[in-house]
């Protein structure tokens, strides 16, 4: 197995078994490492309840249970610029994602995401549920949910279309002014995608633009793609600008969101600076 990246599954054979001494004898790898590997998300139980992350060196196994660890040393020395708190609502907060930190982990960790960020440094600590979801390379305001009903909530309202959001972008080439915003309506991977963008400002030297985009659609990636679509690159899309876009991060922010809060009525809206 690569020392790199590897993974590993054994059984628990008898109660007494601990986590951290069958997954160090089993790999070669120190105690300390195998706690660290199970606080970035990335060590795994089977039992009877199903298949759930294994935080706690100290959690009870029985005979029977089956362990999982999964390695890859470029995941787990991943690091992330700090989220920030924009509101604390109690059943959901929201908070400003920055470049680089992810929506949803994988079997190889989740110490990078939002969700397990907000777990850890919210006071006082709750569950963290994802309601949507933010690109990689984007950033942004995000709602995260503390309680799961609370997220199905928030989770219709997005579906029906019921919370506005607004981005700022900033493209290559100059936009033209126009009355009205302009409409891009283009599918994205074969489903129905809608976009409205409108001018914001220019500039001449950078060959620039800066624009305010709102979606109807939330489909991967619909913004970069729509705008990149009319030739109009987001400066730093590595995926679907421009040869150059490695030296700069993505220039897209969603800095504003509004909805009527499922639990209370009230209307909220919440704001962050702009690009």
């Amino acid at each position: 197995m690569s020392a790199n990246r590897f993974e590993h599954h054994c059984s628990v054979l008898n109660d007494e078994t601990k986590a951290v001494r069958l997954l160090a004898d089993a790999t070669g790898l120190s105690h300390q490492s195998i706690k660290q590997v199970m606080q970035k998300g990335a060590v795994w139980l089977t039992n009877k309840q199903g298949t759930q992350r294994l935080r706690r060196a100290d959690k009870k196994l029985n005979q029977g249970d089956e362990l999982h660890l999964y390695y890859d040393e470029r995941v787990l020395a991943s690091e992330v610029a700090a989220a920030r708190l924009i509101a604390d609502e109690g059943a959901y907060s929201i908070w400003f994602k920055p470049y680089g930190m992810l929506c949803q982990g994988s079997k190889w960790g989740d110490h990078c995401t939002i969700n397990r960020w907000v777990e850890l440094n919210l006071t006082p600590q709750r569950p963290a549920f994802i309601v949507h979801r933010l690109d990689r390379a984007a950033s942004g305001l995000i709602i995260i949910a503390h309680q799961k009903k609370t997220a199905s909530a928030l989770a219709e309202l997005f579906q029906k279309r019921q919370i506005k959001k607004c981005y700022r972008v900033v493209v290559e080439g100059i936009f033209a002014a126009r009355d009205e915003a302009l409409h891009i309506s283009a599918e994205i991977d074969h489903r129905p995608a809608s976009s409205w963008v409108s001018l914001i400002e220019v500039d001449q030297s950078q060959n620039r633009s800066l624009l305010e985009v709102k979606i109807d659609t939330g489909r991967k990636h619909q913004i970069r793609r729509h705008l990149a679509g009319i030739g109009f690159p987001v400066v730093g899309d590595r995926l679907h600008g421009q040869a150059n876009a490695a030296s700069e991060d993505l220039q897209l922010t969603a800095y504003s969101l509004a909805f009527c809060c499922p639990l209370s009525g009230e209307l909220k809206h919440y704001c962050v600076e702009p690009l």
